[in-house]
């Protein structure tokens, strides 16, 4: 009987794309708080791990190696940050200390998913040796 990883893991696999992503955009935020005009990015998590959960479940194949595998691609939920402070006279909406609190909830986040996968990962192992 085959292993589906896909239903074993569930979507944990898309969550940690979509924090991988948002950990990019978090980080870029970061970087250019002294930027000039720079707009704060972020992400819709819910709305990109929705669309990573529906191309999971799409029937589309690669069916060459140089072919983009869509199922890694997230292009949605990404878009400008509301500020939370007023102007401060050069445009640039980056808030710090928001920016690092956000980036640190998505690193627990991540790596609470990376520890439900191990679990799992374990589980399934434990299942096919037999618990040895």
């Amino acid at each position: 009987m085959a292993i589906s990883f896909d239903k074993a893991f569930g979507l944990h696999p898309q969550g940690l794309i979509v924090r991988e992503k948002r950990a990019e955009i978090i980080a870029g935020n970061i970087a250019n708080a002294d930027t000039p005009g720079y707009k704060a990015r972020g992400m819709d998590f819910q709305k990109a791990l929705a669309q990573a959960s529906h191309k999971q479940q799409s029937s589309m194949t690669r069916t060459n190696s140089k072919h983009f595998d869509i199922r890694t691609e997230i292009n949605n939920g990404i878009g400008f940050r509301t500020p939370n402070q007023p102007d401060t006279g050069d445009g640039n909406t980056v808030d710090v200390q928001v920016e690092r609190n956000l980036y640190l909830q998505n690193s627990l986040e991540y790596q609470a998913s990376l520890q439900f996968l191990t679990g799992k990962i374990q589980g399934l192992k434990k299942a096919i040796t037999g618990g040895q």
